[in-house]
C-alpha cells in the first residue's frame, strides 16, 4: 500500500475516532493553561521545509508544566493533534520526529537524506527516547547531552530508517508504539 495513502485513511478513523476525546483535551488544556489548549510551534520538515505542528498545551505562562500537562505529556495525548498535521501531509505516521530549527536544518552530507522524508509521529527513535525529556533533566548540560549524544544518536537511528524502510517496518513500528503507550 502507498505510504500517503494509508497516512490519509489512518489519520481520518483515528480524527473521527478521537475527534471529542482530543476537543475535551483541548477544553481541558485551555482551562488549564488559561490560553488557548492548542500548542503551534515551527519545526522543520521535509526538504527542510518549515511547518507549523499541532500538540495540546501543557505548559502553563510561566513555562512550568502543569499537573494536566504532565497525564498529557506522559499519556501522549498531548501528540493526537498530530494527526491533523499527518492529514494535510506535513508528517507521516512514521518518520524521524520534526525537530525546531537549527538540528535537522543544519544536517550535512549523507545525513541529510534524513530530510528527504516526511516527518513522523514516531520511530524507532522517538521510542528509544521516550522519555528524553527526563535523561535530559538528570543532565548537569543537558543542552550539550542533547547535541554530543542523544542528537547524533537520532540521526542515525533516522539514517538506518532512511535505508531500510518498508511498509511491514512501519507497521511493526507503529504496532511497537501502541504496545509502549
Amino acid at each position: 500500500m502507498n505510504k500517503r495513502i494509508f497516512d490519509v485513511i489512518l489519520s481520518c478513523v483515528l480524527l473521527l475516532f478521537f475527534a471529542i476525546f482530543i476537543g475535551l483535551a483541548w477544553i481541558g488544556a485551555s482551562i488549564d493553561t488559561r490560553s488557548n489548549g492548542f500548542f503551534i510551534q515551527e519545526r522543520i520538515g521535509q526538504f527542510g521545509k518549515p511547518f507549523a505542528i499541532y500538540k495540546l498545551k501543557t505548559m502553563d505562562k510561566l513555562k512550568r508544566i502543569s499537573d494536566f500537562g504532565y497525564w498529557l505529556r506522559k499519556s501522549k495525548i498531548d501528540e493526537l493533534p498530530q494527526l491533523w498535521n499527518v492529514l494535510i501531509g506535513d508528517m507521516s505516521f512514521v518518520g524521524p520526529r520534526p525537530d525546531i530549527p537549527g538540528y535537522y536544518d543544519k544536517l550535512e552530507g549523507e545525513e541529510r537524506n534524513i530530510l528527504k522524508l516526511r516527518p513522523g509521529i514516531t520511530s524507532d527513535a522517538s521510542l528509544k527516547y521516550r522519555n528524553e525529556e527526563f535523561l535530559l533533566a538528570q543532565q548537569e548540560n543537558p543542552l550539550r547531552y542533547n547535541d554530543e549524544i542523544i542528537f547524533p544518536d537520532k540521526v542515525k537511528m533516522n539514517l538506518e530508517y532512511y535505508y531500510n524502510r518498508s511498509f511491514l517496518g512501519d507497521l511493526r513500528i507503529i504496532i511497537k508504539t501502541f504496545i509502549r503507550i
